[in-house]
């Protein structure tokens, strides 16, 4: 009987890595309230926390807001585009 060596499929391990974060950039067309409010209900982070990634994007032009796996940030990342804000997975 010969073992076969499998090799891991990179793409799989892509997908649940740990190392991705969900980048919020600045824009000049939505409203604070409205990001905060749209922060809160896709990501479920706290609003101290989506005030303060508010702020930050305001400021420097972008934040990290959550990390996580692709799989997990996927679905954020196309609600929060579907809701008008840049967005990216880095």
């Amino acid at each position: 009987m010969v073992k076969e060596n499998v090799k891991p499929d990179s793409d799989s391990k892509q997908l649940t890595s740990d190392n991705y974060e969900l980048i919020l950039f600045n824009d000049n067309v939505n409203e604070f309230s409205f990001v905060i409010e749209t922060l809160i209900e896709v990501c479920s982070i706290e609003p101290i926390q989506a005030e303060q990634i508010t702020l930050i994007v305001h400021e420097k032009g972008k934040c990290g807001v959550i990390s996580g796996t692709m799989y997990e940030l996927k679905p954020m990342y196309e609600k929060l585009t579907n809701k008008g804000l840049t967005v990216s997975i880095e």
